[in-house]
C-alpha cells in the first residue's frame, strides 16, 4: 500500500497541510483534487550538464504547485491546472516512451502535488524494466517525512534552496516557513543519497544538485541562504547558482523585480560560496544580453564547472 495516499485525505502532502479532502475531489491549495496533471513530458536539455548530457533529461513537467512564488518563470504552469490528466500507468508509459527516446534520466518536475500517483508510476515502470535514474526537481518547500516515503524510490533529488530569510519568502511566496522545511527536507535527501553527486561518463546516476537562483536587489537573501547550507548541511553539495532571472510581465515596473540581474550582483554570491567552502558549483555563464534589463526569453542557458584550482 502506498502510504502517501493516506496524505490526501487530507491533504497534507506539504508543509501547507491545507487538509483538502482531496479524494473526494475537493481542491487542495494547488488546485488538484485526486489525479495528476501532466502539462509536458520531453527531452529537456537546459538542466545541468550531467542531468541533460547529450540526448536531454526525460522531463516530465506536472502542472501546479505548492508555492505561489510572484517571480515565478514557469507560471503559466505552475500557476495553473492545465494539461492533461494522466493515471499512474499512463506516466509509467510517459517514462519508457523518454527512455526509448535516449534520455539520461526521468526528471520530474513539480512532483509534490502528485507524489502518491508518482510514487505508483515509478513502481510501474520499474518493473517494465526502466532503469534510468529517477530526478525529483522540487522547489525545497516539502514535509521531510513525505520525503521520507520516497526513500528507494528516487535516484537524484535536485531542490532549489530558494530563500535564506524567512520574511523574503514570505514577501514573494507567501509562506512564513519555507527555510525550516527547506532545511529539513535536505538532510533527509541527504541520508537518502549522500551530499555529492555521483557522475559516470559525464551523467549523474545518484546524489544531490541544489540551486539557488539570486534575484535582483536581494543578494543578503542569497548570502543567507548559502551560508545556511555551507554551516547547517554541507559545504560538500554540489551546488547550482543560476543567474537567469527574468521579470515575468506582471513585474515589470517592481522596484526589486522588475529587473535582471547585474554582473556585480552575481559575482558576489559566487565568491561567498566559494569562500564558505563550496567546490563543487555549477555556474551560468554571463553575457551583455543576459544582463540587460529587458524582458527577452532567448537568452542561452550555458553552464560551466568549476574547475580544480580556480
Amino acid at each position: 500500500m502506498n502510504p502517501l495516499y493516506e496524505r490526501l485525505q487530507p491533504c497534507t502532502l506539504c508543509p501547507r497541510k491545507c487538509q483538502a479532502e482531496r479524494r473526494q475531489g475537493r481542491k487542495g491549495f494547488c488546485h488538484l483534487t485526486d489525479s495528476m496533471v501532466v502539462d509536458c513530458a520531453l527531452p529537456h536539455f537546459g538542466e545541468e550538464p550531467p542531468i541533460s548530457g547529450l540526448k536531454g533529461s526525460g522531463t516530465i513537467f506536472f502542472s501546479s504547485c505548492n508555492l505561489r512564488c510572484h517571480f515565478c518563470q514557469n507560471y503559466q504552469i505552475s500557476q495553473s491546472v492545465t494539461g492533461q490528466n494522466m493515471s499512474p500507468r499512463e506516466l509509467a508509459e510517459t517514462m519508457i516512451i523518454l527512455a526509448q527516446k535516449g534520455c539520461h534520466n526521468i526528471n520530474l518536475v513539480t512532483p509534490t502535488p502528485h507524489a502518491p500517483f508518482i510514487l505508483d508510476a515509478i513502481r510501474e515502470a520499474r518493473n517494465q524494466g526502466l532503469s534510468l535514474p529517477i530526478v525529483y526537481n522540487t522547489s525545497g518547500y516539502e514535509l521531510p517525512e513525505v520525503i521520507r516515503e520516497l526513500n528507494g524510490w528516487i535516484d537524484i533529488y535536485m531542490p532549489d534552496f530558494k530563500f535564506g530569510d524567512e520574511e523574503t519568502a514570505y514577501t514573494f511566496a507567501g509562506v512564513k516557513n519555507y527555510t525550516v522545511y527547506a532545511k529539513a527536507a535536505l538532510k533527509e535527501m541527504i541520508n537518502q543519497v549522500g551530499e555529492e553527486l555521483v557522475i559516470q561518463d559525464g551523467i549523474a546516476t545518484r546524489g544531490l544538485i541544489v540551486r539557488h537562483l539570486i534575484f535582483p536587489g536581494l543578494v543578503e537573501n542569497s548570502l543567507k541562504a548559502i551560508k545556511i547550507m555551507a554551516e547547517e548541511l554541507s559545504p560538500r553539495l554540489t551546488l547550482s547558482i543560476m543567474s537567469q532571472y527574468t521579470p515575468i510581465p506582471a513585474l515589470h515596473g517592481h522596484p526589486l523585480l522588475g529587473r535582471r540581474l547585474t554582473a556585480a550582483e552575481y559575482e558576489i554570491v559566487v565568491n561567498y560560496a566559494l569562500d564558505m567552502g563550496f567546490e563543487n558549483i555549477y555556474i551560468q555563464e554571463l553575457d551583455a544580453r543576459h544582463l540587460m534589463p529587458d524582458f527577452r526569453q532567448d537568452t542561452p542557458f550555458a553552464w560551466y564547472e568549476r574547475e580544480e584550482g580556480d
